[in-house]
């Protein structure tokens, strides 16, 4: 019987064979004109992709049919787990920015935070710490959580020194505190800054769920003797986040608690009804998490969205007026009170008109409801959908 070797073992035949099937589908592949279908390139391109894939330590850069062939394939179905696995495994160090965007875009999605580990891999880091400084806040705290959640050991020398800068936003310094709270060995440095009073009262909320939900007993021991979280309608300390999670509520007594007793309706809108004042809530379980969901009432000012920040405006008269900012020209400036009031003041008699660090949200809505009753709003909440 004849003997057969492995063909491993002939290194020259082995890349000669390689050539021969790569050059096959890449051949395949630059044959196509731009009058064919897309599924057809497509197909062609999932070929080249398959063969690539299949070969040890193979030179994307040794190719460039075959690169460009791995790039249509990518392209044409960004996030997915085997195009983020080829950009990965082939170091396609040109689609930083892409995934960069995607995962912003992304940041409580599997494949977003993905695509955030793959940048850290590629040392594209930067990418994501640009986008803290964007003047779009919600992808500044994307930007965070993503950091937060695959930064490893470089978390907190990223984001500590963001959590002290008192020049930055109220909303991006909870969300970095947040980002690496889940650490121990942030929660350790954030547990000296409260023993030694040094945290800022508006970081309290998040530091407390952080360190009271610590997996070190130590940690939770010193956070329980110096934070508390607030209290409830009934008296009763308020649950941390991490818990609140994992409780299931009554959708339709949350819909009457957030018309009554929780008085949401009295700022936002869901299908046309309510005022006009906070965000329309109409498709909010599409767009926040539950934890998410959590957050955005217990410690508003931390989730202030785009377009919703507060400002105060005192006249010369001395009449103080807190409210959102409808429209601001030369002439004169608009703010829209919690009452859902309109209040124009002409520009003359303004004697200063300051952005507030603060949420229009009252800080304390816990205050009307029992853990259960906040449970039902939220349970509510989520059902807000497209």
């Amino acid at each position: 019987m004849p003997k057969f070797r492995s063909v491993s073992h002939h290194s020259g035949l082995k890349g000669r064979f390689c050539a021969i099937v790569l050059g096959c589908f890449v051949g395949i592949a630059s044959d196509v004109t731009m009058a064919m279908q897309t599924q057809e390139v497509t197909a062609k391109d999932k070929m080249v992709v398959e063969a690539v894939t299949r070969l040890q330590n193979f030179d994307i850069e040794s190719s460039p049919p075959a690169k460009a062939a791995v790039l249509r394939y990518v392209q044409a179905d960004f996030g997915s787990e085997q195009g983020l696995a080829l950009i990965e495994r082939f170091k396609l160090i040109g689609l930083a920015d892409d995934l960069a965007d995607f995962a912003v875009k992304h940041p409580d999605d599997t494949a977003g935070v993905r695509a955030a580990s793959i940048l850290f891999t590629l040392n594209k880091q930067n990418l994501l710490e640009q986008r803290i400084a964007s003047e779009n806040q919600e992808e500044a705290i994307a930007a965070l959580k993503l950091i937060g959640r695959t930064g490893g050991k470089q978390c907190l020398p990223l984001l500590m020194p963001l959590i002290d800068d008192n020049a930055q936003p109220v909303a991006l310094r909870v969300a970095a505190l947040t980002a690496i709270g889940h650490r121990i060995d942030a929660q350790r440095r954030i547990l000296k800054k409260v023993i030694a009073k040094k945290l800022p009262k508006e970081l309290e909320f998040a530091a407390a769920n952080a360190l009271l939900s610590s997996r070190d007993d130590a940690i939770r021991k010193s956070a329980d003797e110096h934070l508390q979280l607030p209290a409830t309608a009934d008296s009763q300390p308020l649950p941390t986040i991490a818990e609140l999670v994992k409780r299931k509520g009554n959708a339709g007594n949350g819909k009457t608690l957030f018309a009554t007793t929780g008085t949401c309706i009295q700022c936002h809108k869901v299908k046309g009804t309510g005022k006009d004042v906070g965000p329309d809530l109409s498709e909010i379980g599409s767009k926040l998490s539950r934890e998410a969901m959590y957050v955005s009432i217990l410690d508003p000012s931390a989730a202030v969205s785009h377009n919703y920040e507060s400002y105060t405006l005192v006249t010369d008269a001395g009449d103080a007026v807190t409210g959102l900012l409808i429209s601001e020209t030369d002439d004169s400036t608009t703010l829209r009170t919690a009452e859902g009031i309109d209040r124009k003041f002409a520009a003359d008699e303004i004697e200063l008109f300051q952005k507030q660090p603060n949420s229009i949200m009252p800080q304390d809505l816990q205050r009307l409801l029992t853990v259960q009753q906040l449970v039902d709003i939220v349970e509510y909440t989520m059902t807000l959908k497209k």
